[in-house]
């Protein structure tokens, strides 16, 4: 499960693309606070110590802005696309036995059947959860699997008190296919291209 952090954090006095970089080049980072019907609260966060919680998915801070604390869950992260620094985080309140929508990585560990291939069709699946209890993310085993079979996602273990969301329960996973020779599929090409010459 994701570890609940606590961070230091500053209240922000001044907006804008000159302070954000002023906050950067301090080795901090700009983000804003907000839901649960309060104002949105702007925040520098310290650099170093978010960068590590930011390496696991839906992360869960406990944020000490000047001696009071507040629990938030990490809603998105904007990185430079060359440099991938972070530039800017948002960050939602979220309270102790809430319930959050979330996406959550999918993993496949083990092999397929010998000579068959895995195709993961969805790396993510829309769960609600606790939000001091988000999974970090959910393992599907392919081990064994016959070409033809598919995982959808009611077929994915999720931990107790984690439960898929609407539409999500029609998504197939992964599927277990047999990769098609070079030979074969020039074969098929060459086969559409004189049906293609017939019908002309």
């Amino acid at each position: 499960m994701v570890d609940q952090n606590t961070l230091s954090v500053e209240v922000r006095e001044h907006f804008g693309k000159g302070a954000a970089r002023k906050i950067r080049a301090l080795d901090k980072i700009p983000a804003v606070l907000y839901g649960h019907g309060t104002d949105p609260r702007h925040l520098t966060l310290p650099g170093h110590e978010t960068m590590l919680i930011l390496r696991k998915a839906n992360a869960v801070i406990t944020l000490d802005i000047a001696g009071d604390e507040q629990l938030a869950l990490v809603k998105d992260v904007q990185r430079d696309p060359v440099r991938r620094i972070i530039e800017h985080v948002d960050l939602v309140v979220v309270r102790k036995g809430e319930r959050v929508e979330v996406e959550v990585p999918v993993h496949l560990e083990g092999e397929s059947f010998a000579g068959t291939i895995a195709v993961q069709d969805a790396t993510s699946i829309l769960v609600s959860a606790e939000a001091t209890n988000i999974p970090e993310s959910v393992v599907v085993s392919i081990e064994g699997l016959e070409e033809g079979t598919s995982i959808h996602a009611t077929q994915v273990e999720l931990p107790a008190g984690v439960e898929l969301v609407g539409d999500e329960t029609e998504i197939i996973i992964v599927s277990i296919q047999t990769p098609q020779l070079e030979e074969e599929l020039e074969e098929s090409e060459a086969e559409d291209g004189a049906a293609e010459a017939d019908a002309e």
